[in-house]
């Protein structure tokens, strides 16, 4: 049996298509391979007029996979018809039966995504120079007002998440996470300077202003497709496994933990990935974002700070792994100076504004 074919068998898709995608017409089924990752698998199909994707997990797929391919077709629907610029979900399938997993079927958008390589995100030109590069921030944020200013309850999404008490459950949650690396790799827990402050400076300091909406969960400009041509212009948020009902506040300092911030001259943070150097600063971006939310600022050094704690205590797994011998020496290095940089960063925050 062919790659492609294990992946989708085309009669089968074909008789579902004709009931549940009728946008895609009637014609024989072409699928073509667009991507194909651990997490997800991305197929292009075209019976002969536009072309639109189907999105599923892979053949072997990670643990959850089926549930979270589902959660991010229900957020994509809930979006249609929104200003949130994101790819239109046509229609999903929880039965394995037709394809051999769980997938989802959306619009295929053309445009361009900030490409990790040797350790830095790196953006297509002209945007990785001036007079267009700080103009992809902009956009981004855009794209988060947007998002902020949905009401969730509006689009049917009151029981895609936990709002209540969100902050205060999330120390906890990201502590117990990074503690299970212990088990799960057989990984001996090291001392991370500025974890442990981060950790309780947190579980003293969360705000009382919460106001709940949908978050994207993972922003930054590799889940993104920009438009090719300047100014730049952002044509869709992608990948949502992540989403969920929380605090919109927290996507936006996830995007600025690795952007300058005016109160530190001339310091880079430890963990920026971007080329900031022609970017607007964190409080440019906070304004931006304040204008087109009416969110409060006021508490935003929290959810920098969660942000970073956040990120520390995720990607240790891969430090885990690759001590484990999972993933290269070199991939370990890599992760152990975002984890390091994460919380080396919170530390520099919490004491700046105690």
């Amino acid at each position: 049996m062919s790659e492609l074919r294990a992946l989708a068998d085309s009669d089968r898709l074909s008789a579902w298509l004709d009931v549940h995608v009728p946008a895609l017409g009637h014609g024989p089924l072409a699928i073509g391979k667009i991507h194909g990752g651990t997490s997800n698998v991305i197929l292009s199909l075209d019976r002969g007029g536009r072309t639109l994707v189907l999105r599923r997990p892979p053949i072997v797929p990670p643990p959850g996979s089926a549930k979270s391919i589902l959660r991010e077709a229900r957020v994509l629907t809930a979006l249609n018809g929104t200003d949130v610029p994101h790819p239109v979900c046509h229609a999903s399938c929880a039965d394995p039966d037709v394809i051999g997993a769980p997938f989802y079927v959306m619009d295929r958008v053309d445009g361009w995504s900030g490409a990790l390589c040797d350790g830095r995100i790196h953006d297509r030109p002209p945007f990785d120079k001036p007079p267009h590069a700080g103009e992809i921030p902009f956009a981004m944020v855009d794209g988060l007002i947007a998002l902020a200013n949905v009401d969730y309850r509006a689009v049917g999404l009151d029981d895609f998440g936990r709002p209540d008490n969100f902050l205060e459950r999330q120390v906890d949650r990201w502590e117990s996470q990074i503690i299970s690396y212990r088990q799960l790799y057989d990984f001996e827990w090291r001392e991370l300077p500025g974890y442990a402050l981060a950790r309780d400076w947190l579980r003293a300091n969360a705000p009382d202003d919460f106001r709940p909406g949908i978050i994207h969960g993972d922003v930054g400009t590799p889940n993104a497709l920009f438009a090719f041509d300047p100014p730049c212009r952002l044509a869709a948020l992608i990948d949502w496994e992540l989403s969920t009902i929380a605090d919109p506040l927290l996507d936006l300092a996830w995007f600025c933990n690795g952007i300058c911030d005016d109160r530190f001259p001339g310091h880079v943070p430890e963990k920026a990935l971007y080329n900031v150097d022609h970017w607007p600063s964190r409080q440019e971006l906070m304004a931006h974002y304040a204008v087109g939310t009416g969110r409060d600022m006021a508490s935003f050094d929290y959810y920098l700070v969660l942000a970073m704690f956040k990120g520390g205590c995720i990607l240790e797994y891969k430090v885990a792994q690759a001590a484990k011998g999972i993933l290269s020496a070199e991939t370990g290095h890599f992760f152990d100076r975002l984890v390091r940089g994460n919380f080396a960063e919170a530390e520099k925050l919490i004491r700046l504004v105690g």
